[in-house]
């Protein structure tokens, strides 16, 4: 039974394979198919996301808003917050979907000050766990939004301001005992400004002291409250900043590890702000999982042309069974999920467009996760791999993986053998061929 009018002309999403020609149907994305030993709905653990998908208004900055929802009545008001709830669930449910993700202020106005800022968020917190349960839709992760406000131009847990710091400190507080009542699996730390502008006015020591210790606080303050759920950083580079501070996956693992925090976090990835700290996805990725801190995915692209981010639904098969290949040797991704970070163009003005969407980039998704989980049963990167690495299997390889070489024992060893072996090839161009033929 829906839980509103809005989406009755559209039916239930359902698989119906790849010869289906229905526009509201998944081709691809059947969630009971097992890939290596697991369902794709346990692989994927897809998300909707509040912000973009029923907050988003299409505005560039050469414009304003374009996209017009028949739920809305215009208002930032409480009842209208309450009402939107609803109209989430219903969409998430009529996709089939397990989760949905969001920010403080995605889901509840701000008041005339932080006691009735709070009360607001409790009072749409409360229909979100009636929600839950009446539809089985669970908390994937929520967040604090603090970048929209002018409050944070200067940042939030690194803003000069103590103030600000305190603030901040409050957002985050209510929702991690929002995230707990929720029961939401994760916890994202998105630092959208915190960075700065100019070393001119910048203290960059200081500043980062001020976030290890804002990151200890919310470690210390989950533990008292009993809140288990993942904590997760996204990384993002130089923008809205010119420089920002969680830059990308190495970046925030260096500070992670220089505060000895690195136990508490793992990372949520953006495939839109990999490209923008010029990098691959998959490269994101794999840094992550060889660290161990793969955590969580804003599933989305960006623009090669364009240096901003666009978050537009992902599309590319190609580049998503890399990603998938990843994920799967990784595990999965344990309490994190795949979260549709991604917003409809500007032109897209129909109820049916946030439909087709969503449909899109999940069966991209899912037939990437096909075609990954056959590249690993099939072996032959892997097996290239092994034979790459094969000198350091035995013999002075062997010994330098285990600790026992030392710059004395490798020059006895290059010296008696005279050259080294040549060099053998890296067969990239056979290998990309492979993976072309899968994809």
């Amino acid at each position: 039974m829906s839980l509103t009018p809005y989406f009755d002309h559209i039916p239930a999403i359902r698989y119906e394979g790849p010869e289906s020609d229905n526009p509201f149907a998944y081709r691809w994305y059947d969630p009971a198919h097992k890939v290596a030993g697991k369902t794709l709905r346990e692989w994927c653990r897809f998300a909707v996301c509040y912000w973009h998908t029923f907050r988003g208004t299409g505005a560039d900055p050469f414009g304003p808003g374009t996209l017009v929802r028949p739920w809305e009545d215009g208002s930032d008001s409480l009842e209208m917050a309450i009402k939107r709830a609803d109209v989430v669930f219903d969409f998430v449910s009529k996709l089939g979907l397990d989760f949905y993700c969001f920010h403080d202020r995605d889901v509840a106005p701000e008041g005339k000050d932080v006691k009735v800022t709070n009360a607001n968020l409790w009072k749409v917190a409360k229909r979100f766990k009636k929600l839950q349960k009446q539809t089985g839709i669970k908390l994937l992760w929520g967040t604090a939004n603090m970048f929209s406000h002018p409050r944070f131009t200067q940042g939030a847990s690194t803003n000069p301001s103590a103030d600000i710091f305190a603030y901040c400190a409050n957002s985050v507080k209510e929702m991690l005992d929002v995230s707990l009542e929720l029961g939401g699996e994760n916890y994202v730390f998105w630092g959208g400004r915190e960075g700065y502008i100019t070393l001119l006015n910048t203290d960059m020591g200081r500043e980062a002291d001020h976030a290890a210790a804002f990151f200890q606080m919310a470690v210390d303050y989950a533990k008292k409250i009993g809140y288990k759920g993942q904590f997760l950083i996204e990384p993002k580079p130089c923008e809205p900043t010119k420089h920002q501070y969680d830059f990308d996956s190495a970046t925030v693992l260096a500070f992670l590890r220089k505060y000895k925090l690195e136990k508490h976090f793992k990372l949520n990835i953006e495939a839109n702000h990999a490209t923008l700290a010029g990098h691959d996805f998959p490269h994101e990725l794999e840094y992550a999982r060889v660290n161990g801190a793969l955590g969580s995915i804003d599933a989305n692209r960006g623009d090669w042309t364009n240096g901003w981010d666009t978050d537009q639904f992902p599309n590319d098969v190609k580049e998503w069974a890399h990603a998938a290949y990843i994920i799967i040797k990784n595990g999965g991704l344990g309490s994190g999920g795949l979260n549709f970070d991604a917003k409809l163009r500007r032109d897209s003005v129909d109820v049916e467009d946030y439909f087709h969407a969503h449909i899109g980039a999940i069966d991209t998704v899912a037939r990437a996760f096909r075609i990954a989980g056959q590249m690993l049963s099939d072996g032959v990167f892997e097996d290239n791999l092994k034979r790459r690495y094969r000198s350091f299997d035995k013999g002075i390889g062997k010994q330098v993986e285990s600790g026992k070489a030392d710059f004395e024992s490798l020059q006895k060893y290059i010296l008696k053998k005279g050259n080294p072996d040549p060099m053998e090839s890296g067969r990239q161009e056979y290998l990309e061929n492979i993976f072309n033929r899968y994809c």
